[in-house]
């Protein structure tokens, strides 16, 4: 089993989608702290882009550790979630609030309520709440190696939009295991 987390409009094939909004893919309309619909060790692979932020930091811990509940011994946790080292480059080299207010502050209408992303990581800070819920093997992971050209998310956000030639990649894309 693989779950698809804040998924929004986007599905992944063989994936089970969770998530507040209500799209036609949507297998469970639900908060992605509170799995009570999957069963404990059932989840080989977890994937969440672009979630992870909008709990506040005294909230990551339990979050974690419900995703972490629903993981097989071994399972992979794949996420993502905007690079503050990235966004603050790209504000130091353009001096432009305007090219990193998105990916910095989020805004998700899920059609019941409005919701903005609650803290930013970089990735030392994201290693060690990683580490702290009990993950292990924390790594970064390469978008273009595990998606087809025919998936886009915001794990592959880049700045300038979509230059992922020579653009600032925004996304920092980190997995780990149980």
């Amino acid at each position: 089993m693989k779950l698809h987390l804040g998924c929004g409009k986007r599905y992944l094939n063989g994936y089970i989608h969770i998530d507040k909004a209500n799209y036609d893919h949507i297998d469970y309309i639900s908060s992605v702290d509170t799995l009570d619909m999957i069963e404990d060790d059932s989840c080989e692979l977890v994937y969440a882009s672009h979630v992870l932020e909008y709990f506040d930091r005294n909230e990551v811990q339990l979050v974690l550790s419900e995703w972490q509940r629903v993981l097989k011994k071994n399972g992979i946790l794949r996420i993502a979630v905007p690079d503050f080292k990235s966004l603050v480059k790209i504000y130091g080299d353009t001096k432009e609030l305007n090219n990193i207010i998105g990916p910095l502050y989020g805004r998700w209408d899920t059609s019941k309520e409005v919701i903005y992303h609650k803290t930013v990581y970089d990735e030392v800070s994201l290693t060690k709440v990683l580490e702290a819920a009990g993950f292990s093997n924390i790594e970064k992971w390469d978008w273009s190696k595990v998606f087809s050209n025919e998936y886009d998310d915001h794990s592959q956000a880049y700045f300038p939009h979509m230059d992922k030639k020579s653009g600032i990649h925004v996304s920092l894309n980190i997995q780990c295991s149980k």
